[in-house]
């Protein structure tokens, strides 16, 4: 004769995610993933900077120089960044004006040029209605190298700014990417946070990077202060 139970099987109980958990976990994939090829782009590049001693990496000997002459029309602006501009579009050359100037020995209105990978020099004798241009070339690694310091302002010059569109882009990019990895940070400890049994290697892991990151931030300054 069969037994049977009247007790039923229990069920494990599983809790289900809160709506935070779901969203977090989703932003932490997405934002990974939609800023993966900005992360690898900073990587190379960085380790370009940090490493310019490497063979294969080496761009500036390889670089390629080309110089021409032009007749220009003397420009109607009065400003050195409108002259500038004006001049640019005479010479069908694009970018980020850099410096502008007037040269001590001849009195002609110099300026330049960049963008990734490529820079002009162009010293326009406004008088005579002639302008030469020296262009310069950079190979891959090059490009890589500048995009890393890429930004079109520079530090002590408030006044400066930027004046070309591809480069407004780009710091926009750059901007969203520092929020992304703030954003990618944050969900990631909330997410370690939830692991309960693997709190105490993450303890280790932030401990060990907030160590080395104190060292550098404040330990240098504090060793080398005078």
């Amino acid at each position: 004769m069969t037994q049977t139970s009247d007790a039923a099987p229990k069920k494990q109980s599983r809790r289900r995610p809160t709506s935070l958990r779901i969203w977090n976990r989703r932003i932490h994939n997405y934002v990974g993933l939609y800023f993966l090829l900005f992360i690898w782009l900073f990587a190379v590049s960085g380790l370009l900077l940090n490493h310019s001693d490497w063979t294969f990496a080496e761009f500036w000997p390889q670089r390629e120089e080309q110089s021409r002459a032009q007749v220009v029309r003397r420009p109607a602006a009065t400003g050195d960044l409108a002259i500038a501009r004006d001049l640019m579009r005479q010479l069908q050359i694009v970018g980020e004006v850099n410096e502008t100037g007037r040269s001590r020995e001849t009195g002609a209105f110099e300026f330049q040029v960049a963008r990734p990978g490529q820079s002009f020099k162009v010293e326009a004798d406004l008088q005579a209605g002639r302008a030469e241009m020296t262009e310069t070339r950079l190979n891959g690694w090059g490009v890589f190298h500048t995009l890393h310091t890429f930004s079109g302002v520079k530090i002590g010059e408030p006044e400066r700014q930027r004046d070309w569109l591809l480069t407004k882009v780009w710091s926009f990019a750059i901007d969203a990417l520092a929020i992304g990895l703030i954003v990618l940070v944050a969900t990631g400890v909330y997410l370690w946070l939830r692991l309960r049994r693997k709190r105490w290697a993450g303890i280790l892991a932030v401990g060990a990077g907030t160590a080395c990151c104190a060292l550098f931030v404040v330990g240098l300054g504090l060793l080398f202060k005078v």
